[in-house]
């Protein structure tokens, strides 16, 4: 083993397999059907039930250049157009040229998406969209009924599945190459039992960090493991300080912590209006598409609008659907808004913006090859150079489906191989990172949504910076103390609450850097775009004993490329950028 690691013990058991897919949701599924069918044996590893991951809350859809009149250039600029000038324009042609058929892949996988009366698929628009490109099913449960097909192909293949597995670090073998993972299997045998799955090949696709933050629409288990995980192993992270805020998450009070209800921006497509506490539409002169506007156009406007009127929320009015609409194309919604005391069919919905998704992640080629040999990442974990500043809406599950496959792939044409051996843990080997007691989870939060939340400041983003690093000291200081970290014991809390505090230096790290307003990452102390100085990518990756090493590189040369076969890329690869030389951030 390689890099830095968790404190956990050492594997107690191990199973053998030619590929290993971290995460359930659409990317990893995709992934894994696609190298079973292939005749790879593979295993997938979930931190909860196979259907519990990000996938299943997804409300709006899948993008996809499906409608008469429309096309994949279209689809492309509107990307491009969202992503504020960051995106890899050959990644998203990639995205809207394959996505058409890997949708009718996914359709002949079992997902039945809502169609029209002529019998086509529905589609409808969402934010920055100028045409109706969007598939949703089940009204709004699109994710529901990819997350059913998906799992239901897995049970029905007989793939391994290891549920409620917390994976733990990347194993890698004396020469650098992924040898599997470490994973804690939750509620079997002792609370810090461990094992391991041996894998030349492991895809890392365990959704986004939003519990990162106070409030968000990401489940509890979306911790930022993954890019945790790829950190520790030595793989770069890109753009991690694009934090998508979701404009419109049903408000239920400041004290709320945790996952919120999302309402969909397909609400908004439909024509809901977004208005002030007296009625008034505060969207329209603001953008093109007022209402449709991209989602960090109008989590700004909602902010500065809460701003001015001194309020804590927003409202989204969508009275003139009557009834029978919101019973028919949201009853997701409509369910949820009633379960809070909220009627939308009688009343405007409160909203305000909340933590949705992270636009970076682990940094990728085309076919999903991060910069350490067999380690792939795909989608919202990894950053293929699709999204830029700024995820266009529906774009995700798209990007999940297209580069899954790419992935699968790129696995099966390198063949079987011959499994590596684990190198064995030696004196020379990094310490282990000291853990941090499950409570500090909660301090993380509240300190990234005080100071790297919607609004960021350099004065914010440095106390934020100082906090982080003195709960990192504490921890490591009270690991020095025996008896001083009995809170802090190897189990699930405690290595979620690492993996939250490394991801967040990080993103904090990287919004120090950006010295400019670009998409979702707003800097009011620089509130200008800066394509002179900034339309580059922000590198971070991390070393033993230091701080998180922080380079950037222009948009020309990302991402990074390498040889097709993964048997050519048993070396350690160099990113081809030439980044600057890297920089401290400060404490």
């Amino acid at each position: 083993m390689t890099g830095i690691r968790l404190t956990a013990p050492a594997p107690g058991w191990s199973i053998e397999a030619d590929v290993v897919v971290v995460g359930s949701g659409v990317a990893g599924l995709t992934t894994a059907l696609r190298c079973a069918a292939a005749g790879l044996a593979t295993v997938v590893v979930t931190k909860a039930r196979l259907d519990d991951g990000s996938t299943r809350w997804a409300q709006g859809g899948i993008a996809a250049a499906l409608g008469e009149g429309d096309t994949p250039e279209q689809h492309l600029d509107d990307t491009l157009v969202a992503g504020a000038g960051l995106c890899d324009e050959t990644a998203v042609r990639t995205l809207v040229t394959e996505g058409p058929g890997a949708v009718r892949r996914l359709i002949g996988t079992g997902a039945r998406f809502d169609t029209n009366d002529s019998g086509a698929i529905a589609l409808t628009r969402e934010g920055g969209h100028h045409r109706r490109r969007i598939a949703h099913a089940g009204g709004d449960a699109t994710g529901a009924e990819i997350s059913r097909a998906l799992v239901g192909a897995v049970r029905a293949a007989a793939l391994r599945t290891i549920e409620n597995a917390l994976v733990l670090d990347l194993l890698t073998d004396a020469e650098g190459r992924t040898a599997g993972v470490t994973l804690h299997v939750m509620g079997e045998g002792q609370h810090d039992g461990v094992g391991a799955v041996h894998a030349p090949a492991v895809v890392l696709a365990t959704g986004g960090m939003g519990q990162v933050f106070s409030s968000t629409t990401n489940p509890p288990v979306s911790t930022g493991d993954g890019v945790a995980l790829a950190l520790r192993a030595g793989a770069e992270v890109s753009d991690l300080e694009f934090v998508q805020f979701h404009p419109t998450v049903l408000f239920l009070g400041a004290d709320r912590e945790g996952q919120q209800p999302l309402v969909s921006e397909a609400v908004r497509g439909e024509g809901a209006h977004l208005v002030d506490a007296q009625g008034t539409r505060f969207m329209l002169g603001q953008h093109e598409l007022a209402e449709l506007a991209p989602r960090d156009v109008v989590a700004k406007a909602i902010t500065r609008q809460m701003h001015l009127h001194g309020t804590e929320h927003m409202y989204l009015d969508a009275r003139h659907f009557g009834a029978a609409m919101w019973e028919r194309r949201f009853p997701t919604i409509l369910a949820a808004c009633r379960a809070h005391g909220i009627d939308p069919v009688t009343e405007p919905v409160p909203v305000a913006p909340a933590a949705h998704y992270a636009s970076g992640g682990v940094r990728t080629d085309l076919r999903g090859r991060t910069t350490v040999p067999g380690l792939y990442a795909c989608g919202e974990t990894a950053c293929t150079g699709v999204h830029g500043a700024n995820r266009l809406a529906s774009n995700s599950l798209l990007e999940g489906l297209v580069f899954a496959e790419r992935i699968a792939d790129d696995i099966v044409a390198a063949g079987p191989r011959e499994r590596p051996v684990p190198a064995p843990r030696g004196a020379g080997d990094p310490a282990p990172v000291p853990l941090l007691a499950a409570e500090s989870r909660t301090e993380i939060q509240r300190i990234m949504t005080r100071g790297a939340g919607v609004i960021r400041s350099a004065e914010g983003l440095a106390a934020a910076a100082g906090q982080l690093e003195e709960l990192r000291r504490t921890a490591e200081a009270a690991g020095e103390e025996p008896g001083a970290a009995k809170d802090a014991v190897p189990g699930v809390e405690a290595w979620e609450a690492t993996n939250l505090l490394l991801v967040s230096r990080v993103l904090v790290a990287a919004a120090r850097q950006r010295e400019e307003t670009r998409g979702c990452h707003w800097r009011e102390d620089r509130p200008d775009r800066d394509d002179t100085e900034w339309r580059r990518h922000i590198i971070v990756r991390t070393a033993p004993g230091r701080q998180p090493a922080v380079s950037r590189t222009d948009t020309a040369a990302f991402p990074p490329v390498r040889p097709a076969g993964r048997a050519e890329a048993a070396a350690p690869s160099t990113p081809n950028h030439p980044a600057d030389a890297p920089q401290e951030p400060q404490p």
